[in-house]
């Protein structure tokens, strides 16, 4: 190795942990002696990266990455990082070795100014260790946390980030330190009260937000809506009762502590409970998902063209369902929203009848199978000629493949000095293979034999048949099948659907309105550009063919 006379380039690395047991020294600390280390031994510092409160078992840390980036550059700006610790860099064996790996291939070493290890195969043993004690540490700790916050909520403190609403998170001294607990807010307890009362003698959800909007009591700003009014009545905070873990990781079992009179409560337990069992009682007004499947039939399709919410089915009194509304007429309350409630009944019987009547047609069906052909053909022209590119340049890339692996054997240049290319020119070649593929089984897609007019008028009358005939949860399923979406403005319906073809198929769409309102037989339209045109991206085989009609 000769001796180098120009200063050689560093960069330096500085973390600290978002673990608040983590008892490493600052950034500014680090970054101190890191500066101190490199002008002791002439080095010119041409990048610092800093994370702050970033944890080393993840890799996704903002300027860590920049930092990977930076270096896996044509021209790095560096040859080593500097860093305080191996730990600093990153506590996971794993992504050590990977890193580190990724960076020696580009010429760059990794140097911890505190745990001296080099280059020889002892040093390289010793970073090993260093680096396995930190990732036992790092997972020791993260359970000595864990331990930590199962202790502290044992003992009635309050863990989370914010506090309930009605309360205040304050801090009180415990042996020295301190922890974080609830107080009542003189403010806003008042109101929890009278939210609880309310509900526990029968008021409706929507009516206290309606009625607390009204008054311009706001939740912290903002105005009261139904799941966060629930969130509150369900919340056993508020009778003083501190709750920790009631979830868990997946494939972790939940094993909750509950203090009781942890803090100062707002309601009694009897109050609580009584508002529980009234919101359990009132719970069958809302459909289950089995109850919506066999009652609502255009439920997840309606939607809302003023806000952009969708409708819900809503039950009326007595349990049976009457109608569609809103969903933020049926949260906020009146004046948020100025959509129509559709009677259920109606609005289901009238969407039936209009495709029955006026989509499935023979007409209908004939034309959108000819403006499917169309569209074919001219794909199909498209996806010939993107074929002949990826080729093109598929052959390009095995070419040049080919010249690397023959200097390898030719020339003095090693198998390290050509392997990012060759990595590289690899992807490439895999990635074009795959494209190439593709182009050639969705051009072979295109080779479809469309019906004829005697299918279409079968498959026609078997569609109708079916709409007319069919059990209630077999028209749901065609429905969903058939209808994409249906938008509410007014006394006017957007309906954008599918027809499922009987075998094969394309997908054509097409914009227009179904007006709830309108009676007479309706004319085809076509888009702004005076034709019907297919969307280029929306061609997978047996799908159905998907487009509007317009009402004038």
């Amino acid at each position: 190795m000769t001796d180098r006379t120009d200063p050689m380039p560093v960069a330096l690395y500085a973390r600290v942990s978002s673990d608040r047991q983590d008892v490493d020294l600052s950034v500014a600390a680090q970054l101190r002696a890191l500066r101190e280390h490199a002008e002791k031994h002439g080095y010119i510092v041409v990048r610092e990266y800093v994370d702050e409160a970033e944890s080393g078992r993840v890799a996704d840390r903002p300027q860590f990455r920049q930092m990977l980036d930076d270096a896996s550059g044509a021209d790095a700006p560096f040859e080593e990082i500097l860093v305080w610790k191996f730990s600093r860099f990153t506590r996971k064996r794993e992504h050590a070795v990977a890193f580190k790996s990724m960076l020696r291939r580009r010429g760059i070493r990794v140097v911890s100014i505190t745990e001296h290890a080099d280059d020889s195969p002892t040093g390289k043993l010793m970073e090993a260790i260093i680096e396995s004690v930190d990732e036992f540490y790092s997972e020791n700790l993260a359970q000595d946390v864990v331990r930590g916050m199962r202790e502290a909520a044992s003992r009635g403190f309050f863990l989370a980030s914010r506090a309930p609403f009605g309360y205040k998170r304050v801090k009180v001294a415990d042996g020295g330190k301190e922890r974080p607990t609830l107080e009542v807010d003189p403010d806003s307890a008042p109101v929890v009260k009278e939210v609880f009362e309310r509900a526990l003698h029968g008021q409706g959800l929507k009516e206290i937000c309606r009625d607390l909007n009204e008054r311009g009591v706001t939740n912290r700003g903002r105005r009261w809506q139904k799941n966060a009014l629930h969130y509150l009545l369900t919340n056993e905070a508020y009778t003083g009762t501190a709750v920790w873990g009631k979830t868990s990781r997946v494939g972790k079992t939940p094993n909750p502590v509950r203090v009781e009179g942890a803090w100062e409560p707002i309601v009694t337990r009897e109050l609580f409970e009584g508002v529980r069992k009234a919101l359990r009682s009132r719970a069958p007004n809302v459909q289950r998902p089995a109850s919506i499947g066999s009652k609502y039939l255009l439920s997840g399709l309606l939607r809302c063209g003023l806000c952009g919410k969708a409708y819900v089915g809503q039950g009326a009194k007595g349990g049976r369902y009457g109608y569609y509304v809103c969903a933020t007429l049926q949260r906020e309350g009146a004046g948020m929203c100025e959509a129509r409630y559709l009677n259920a009944e109606k609005a289901e019987g009238f969407v039936v009848e209009k495709i029955r009547e006026r989509i499935l047609t023979d007409e209908t069906i004939t034309e959108l199978v000819t403006l499917v052909a169309e569209e074919i053909d001219a794909q199909a022209g498209e996806l010939d000629g993107k074929l002949h590119v990826v080729e093109a340049e598929l052959q390009d890339v095995r070419s040049r493949l080919g010249k690397l692996y023959e200097a390898l054997e030719k020339s003095d240049l090693t198998l390290e000095a050509l392997s990012p290319r060759i990595l590289s020119l690899r992807q490439r070649e895999d990635q074009l293979a795959a494209a190439r593929e593709d182009a050639a089984r969705r051009l072979e897609e295109r080779r479809v034999e469309l019906p004829g007019s005697e299918e279409i008028r079968a498959y026609v009358a078997d569609l109708r048949e079916f709409f007319q005939e069919g059990t209630f949860p077999e028209r749901k399923a065609l429905l969903r099948h058939f209808v994409q979406g249906i938008e509410v403005t007014g006394d006017e319906a957007e309906l954008t659907y599918t027809i499922p073809m009987p075998a094969g198929g394309v997908t054509s769409e097409r914009a227009g309105v179904l007006d709830f309102v309108q009676s007479g037989p309706p004319d085809l339209t076509v888009d702004s550009t005076g034709a019907a045109r297919a969307t280029s991206s929306a061609l997978p085989p047996r799908s159905g063919l998907s487009f509007g009609i317009g009402i004038e």
